[in-house]
């Protein structure tokens, strides 16, 4: 139980800090780019880069509020960038599969989802 109140805490902060970036962003930047998301990609990508480097496999908890948690609320795309870079370094052809698929199917099935919500 305790493992998923860190998870459903740090999720929490993340998906708070993360509206904070967007807010901060549209008022200062505007809105016709996405500059929030792009900046919460960004650093969630550097942050779960730092955390995997720093946390062990005996600091679950920390992984778990911070990586699963925090960073999960914040931007998924850091979990997709670690998942990415690990498999570059084993399997390239394997993570330009994964970035392709993940790219054009989420895209493919969000418009799906638009068409279909739309009608």
């Amino acid at each position: 139980m305790t493992q998923i109140l860190l998870v459903v805490f740090g999720g929490a902060v993340g998906a708070l800090a993360r509206h904070g970036v967007s807010v901060a962003a549209a008022r200062l930047l505007g809105v016709a780019f996405p500059w929030g998301t792009l900046l919460v990609n960004v650093v969630g990508g550097l942050a779960m880069g730092l955390l995997a480097a720093r946390v062990g496999p005996d600091q679950e908890n920390t992984r778990l509020l911070m990586g699963v948690g925090v960073l999960g609320g914040f931007t998924t795309f850091s979990a997709f960038s670690l998942e990415t870079v690990r498999l570059m370094q084993s399997a390239s052809a394997s993570a330009m599969l994964y970035v392709a698929a993940s790219l054009g199917l989420s895209v493919g099935a969000c418009w799906l989802g638009l068409m279909l919500g739309r009608q």
